[in-house]
């Protein structure tokens, strides 16, 4: 009898230790499964989330300096060849030099226009809000100063100023964006001017000397209508990161 209770004791103790090895066994399958996942849950939510990728996108932004060349359209109207070029100093600022030259004649009709001289200006430019604007673009205020000698004759009337007259003043404009290379600019100057001319007519294939006059004038002494061109194009292009 105590046999076979020490035999039933010791069947049932190795039951329970095989129930034991099966069942730790299959936690630890089921942890190490619940892990992987978790793994592969954290791996995807990261990959999807938490890398932004570098883009590399063509972003416009403005140049830091403009070169501008431009023609005054009302000399060209009158047959007054001109060149202007004028470069932005900073945001704000902009230095801007002209030239006029014109020497034509017709002898027969006692037509001639000699004319030479130019003017320097200086501009500040008005920018409200300059991250949404052009460099060398919108309202402008400026002074400027001119040089300029000429001699025309028309229908038998001429006048000579052979000696520098000049002149100094204020100006206001606007130039007006048309393309991304191109501007009209309008620009009315009001200044004092001072100069000697002289007044002739022709007589006998002569030019007969009439009278002299110092002409001092405060008044309009400037006014652009230009055709403007941005040198290189108005924008630049620059890689950026988002």
């Amino acid at each position: 009898m105590k046999k076979a209770i020490v035999i039933y004791h010791l069947i049932l103790f190795w039951v329970i230790t095989l129930s034991a090895q099966d069942s730790s066994v299959h936690c630890n399958t089921f942890y190490t499964q619940t892990f992987q996942q978790g793994l592969s849950t954290i791996d995807t939510h990261f990959d999807a989330h938490s890398v932004v990728p570098v883009v590399e996108e063509e972003i416009e932004k403005d140049k830091e300096r403009a070169i501008l060349l431009k023609t005054n359209l009302l000399y060209d109207a009158v047959a007054v060849p001109n060149v202007g070029l004028e470069v932005s100093l900073n945001a704000i600022w902009s230095l801007g030099i002209n030239w006029v030259y014109a020497w034509w004649s017709n002898d027969t009709k006692h037509r001639f226009i000699r004319t030479y001289g130019g003017d320097v200006e200086l501009r500040r430019w008005i920018l409200p809000n300059r991250k949404n604007r052009t460099l060398i673009c919108g309202h402008h205020i400026g002074i400027y100063g001119q040089l300029l000698t000429y001699d025309i004759e028309w229908g038998g009337v001429g006048y000579l100023g052979d000696r520098w007259s000049w002149a100094v003043g204020l100006s206001y404009g606007y130039s007006l964006p048309i393309g991304t290379q191109f501007n009209i600019d309008f620009t009315l100057g009001v200044g004092y001017m001072k100069g000697d001319y002289m007044k002739y007519h022709p007589k006998d294939g002569c030019y007969v000397w009439d009278s002299t006059h110092n002409r001092k004038w405060f008044g309009p002494t400037k006014a652009e209508v230009s055709l403007v061109w941005y040198m290189g194009g108005r924008y630049t292009r620059k890689g950026g990161e988002r």
